[in-house]
């Protein structure tokens, strides 16, 4: 039924807000104050049977978030020790103004420490971002380094407003197929709504974490493990949480990932570290013998001085050149041309393109007329091998958010911040974001939501724990985090349904997630 117009109150203890774990202290430690409660007025549509898309803005009355001021901490860390914050508010009384120190303590992950997580210190709370600004300037003329900021951006109250959809998609009704897709060529970008509208899609959202720098690679490449139509298009960084979408979305699950190919040539065989990305290269990292570190690590690209990377046939872009060899195959594997680095991958084919001592490697094995085998492995860290037909696809990202029912996010583990180095993914992880989510109810449902944020006012965004919060409300016992930021999309019947955050408008993105009759 479409259009049907209900409304939901609930207690803010059920939810996210003030209890995610963050205290605030205003010259002594205080809690946040408890709202009461909380509305959304949601919006429901059935599109086709089996899939139906709620939206609503979840919204508390008692939250009252400001602009304000925050000086940064040494290092350029969101949050510093308490001693420099206590010194820095000294200064600051001293300078003429009246400083706040704020204490914040750590979420509720499952492998980060628990209690205090650092100190901040704030001036100042305006109801425009001017005022800030105009204060901001007076802090840095007395020698302070500082930014102005929208508190209901921070985790240690509620947020006042999130615009949120939801698509729950039931198997045992759905006819159609849910599948993760890259369109025409894993090298291009395109944005999600423009994808669903060519494939008149009932639901897509956008997909896993992918290259949007040339420095870092070809853009639209994934960062993570991939695949559609059964065919692997991207490796794992690492091991990472997926969206297993088999036999065209009927048998979902979501699973932490690795992947492994290995090339064989003759008796010789060396490991192929890459599908489809720049040798040498690996952004995400989560890859052996990458540099500076082989666990996976968000929004940052890695080297390999010895690198083998296999391109397909969805690799439809001029291949990456410089040092280095390349061996082009045909169908069944067998070498066809050996060479320089370039060019474009051969209908049906397939080009291993090395670097170092991977180079080494292929001018010695790959020779004309033999074969060079690959195989390839994708498993779950049970060890379950994961077999892909052509109807299965796979789409990556970080991290996981529920898992068996309970909240259990990953974030370090998956590399979305380091305990150690609080520089390091905090407001990736730690501040509201729009995010993307994928997760199953225990009756095999997908659910795919969306939260938009960046606008202050109007719709805040979720930390990494609020969203795991939030699906767990929408009965997840599996749940994910996809690409988010910039990136968060939902269309419904091939139009953008929520507000993106970039200025320019919906981001052009790598894959996504589309449900079609």
């Amino acid at each position: 039924m479409r259009n049907e117009e209900s409304t939901v109150r609930r207690s803010l203890g059920t939810r996210m807000g003030a209890a995610l774990g963050a205290a605030v202290v205003l010259a002594a430690i205080h809690p946040p104050a408890q709202a009461a409660s909380d509305t959304a007025s949601w919006t429901t549509e059935a599109v086709a049977p089996g899939v139906r898309v709620r939206a609503g803005v979840l919204q508390d009355a008692d939250a009252k978030p400001v602009w304000t001021v925050t000086v940064q901490a040494p290092g350029s860390a969101p949050l510093g020790e308490r001693s420099w914050a206590d010194a820095t508010a000294g200064r600051l009384r001293d300078a003429g103004f009246e400083p706040r120190v704020e204490r914040v303590v750590w979420p509720a992950y499952a492998d980060t420490p628990h209690g205090t997580m650092g100190w901040r210190v704030r001036v100042g709370s305006y109801a425009a971002s001017d005022e800030a600004q105009g204060t901001r300037e007076k802090v840095a003329t007395a020698g302070f380094t500082a930014v102005a900021e929208w508190t209901g951006y921070d985790a240690q109250q509620p947020a006042d407003r999130e615009s949120v959809h939801v698509a729950v998609i039931d198997p045992g009704q759905f006819t159609g197929t849910v599948a993760a897709t890259h369109d025409s060529s894993v090298a291009d970008r395109e944005t999600t709504s423009s994808v669903a509208a060519k494939r008149h899609s009932l639901i897509a959202v956008n997909g896993g974490f992918f290259v949007t720098s040339d420095a870092d690679g070809v853009q639209g490449t994934m960062a993570g493990i991939a695949a559609y139509d059964g065919e692997l298009e991207s490796m794992g960084a690492g091991s990472r949480a997926a969206l297993i979408l088999a036999d065209g979305g009927r048998q979902a699950r979501i699973a932490d990932l690795t992947s492994t190919v290995t090339a064989r040539a003759g008796s010789s065989t060396y490991a192929v570290q890459g599908i489809n990305r720049v040798p040498g290269k690996v952004r995400n990292c989560g890859r052996p013998g990458a540099t500076p570190t082989e666990l996976p690590r968000q929004d940052l690209t890695c080297s390999e001085a010895d690198d083998l990377v296999k391109f397909t046939p969805r690799f439809r872009a001029e291949l990456p050149t410089g040092p280095g060899t390349q061996a082009v195959l045909d169908a069944d594997g067998r070498v066809v041309a050996t060479g320089p680095r370039g060019g474009t991958v051969p209908a049906g084919g397939s080009v291993l393109q090395g670097i170092g001592a991977a180079s080494e490697w292929l001018t010695a094995h790959a020779r004309r007329g033999e074969r060079i085998a690959l195989e390839e492995v994708v498993r779950d860290t049970s060890g379950r091998r994961v077999r892909l037909d052509s109807d299965d696809s796979i789409v990556s990202a970080a991290p996981t958010l529920v898992k068996d029912g309970r909240i259990a996010v990953d974030a370090a583990t998956e590399g979305t911040l380091d305990p150690k180095n609080l520089s390091f993914g905090y407001a990736w992880s730690n501040v509201r974001q729009p995010r993307t989510m994928a997760g199953l109810d225990k009756k095999g449902r997908l659910i795919l939501a969306t939260v938009d944020g960046r606008q202050p006012g109007v719709s805040e965004g979720f930390t990494l724990e609020e969203a795991a919060r939030f699906m767990r409300s929408q009965g997840a016992v599996q749940a994910l985090n996809l690409d988010g930021g910039g990136s968060t999309a939902m269309a419904v019947d091939g139009k953008l349904a929520n507000i993106t955050s970039d200025a320019t408008g919906e981001r052009a993105v790598g894959d996504t997630v589309q449900v079609r009759s």
